[in-house]
């Protein structure tokens, strides 16, 4: 066994292909087991009971007000992403936007398995086209401004809660006290036209949407972040990486990163 120089990972191990085999083939039987894990806790959560959406929410979008149930576009599923954009931000949050980036190639391939993918925010909708334009993005985004849907779904935050300096966020009291945080969310609509919440994930559970993350997770380097409670400090709006630092969305603040540790 040898070192490797400096340079292209210092300290780290060099062994023969042989040696290599026998680790990797050994972390492979953990990969495994991670997998068989992944799909258990999958099918448990198609287990989960289901609630009925009772209450009418309606939606500014490209097309004019819409319900919930027409933001399924003649599909069984629809999935939602919380899209951390208050109304009068100057820009949408830039780790949302970081999974928002992923959303334009997953469009036709979740609408052959019945599956309609839409992004929501309290933005007016004037606020959200401009940003999507300035982004390039073509996947549905609906405004749900003067809607108490994202209240509902646990991401958006009333004055009231607020100044209580103690929000309920991810099944549980989180000090980490914002006006929106992002989630994901997931419904079902049957034949008779009624709609069920089936599953919502929040914090680090978004990461779902993620899969830069999971191609650094292969990388020598890794996600490379530091020990900051904000990790995705690194992350920019895909149009700010050549120049300075991206300029802060509106009323946001990094201590809501917090919550992509939990």
């Amino acid at each position: 066994m040898t070192k490797q120089t400096a340079g292209t990972g210092a300290n780290h191990r060099v062994v023969s292909r042989e040696e290599w085999l026998v680790e990797r083939k050994a972390l492979l039987t953990k990969e495994k087991e991670l997998t068989r894990l992944g799909d258990s806790i999958a099918e448990q959560r198609r287990a989960l009971p289901w609630v009925r959406v009772a209450k009418s929410y309606l939606f500014d979008t490209a097309r004019g007000r819409r319900a919930l149930a027409d933001l399924f576009e003649g599909r069984s599923q629809l999935l939602v992403q919380h899209f951390m954009f208050g109304p009068g931000w100057k820009q949408g949050c830039p780790s949302c936007s970081y999974m928002a980036d992923h959303s334009d190639g997953m469009v036709a391939h979740l609408a052959a398995r019945d599956v309609t993918l839409v992004a929501v925010s309290r933005a007016p909708l004037d606020e959200i086209e401009r940003f999507r334009r300035r982004m390039g993005w073509r996947f549905p985004w609906v405004s749900s401004n003067g809607s108490d849907f994202n209240y509902d779904f646990g991401v958006s935050f009333s004055a009231e809660e607020l100044a209580k300096c103690e929000i309920y966020y991810n099944y549980d009291l989180s000090p980490d006290v914002e006006e929106e945080l992002p989630g994901v969310s997931v419904f079902y609509k049957d034949e008779a036209g009624q709609i069920f919440h089936t599953y919502s994930t929040y914090g680090r559970g978004v990461e779902v949407m993620m899969g830069t993350y999971r191609m650094l997770d292969l990388l020598p380097k890794g996600r490379a972040e530091r020990e900051v409670p904000h990790k995705m400090e690194w992350v920019r709006h895909h149009d700010r990486y050549e120049s300075a630092p991206a300029a802060p969305a509106g009323g946001l603040t990094d201590a809501l990163f917090e919550t992509f540790k939990k």
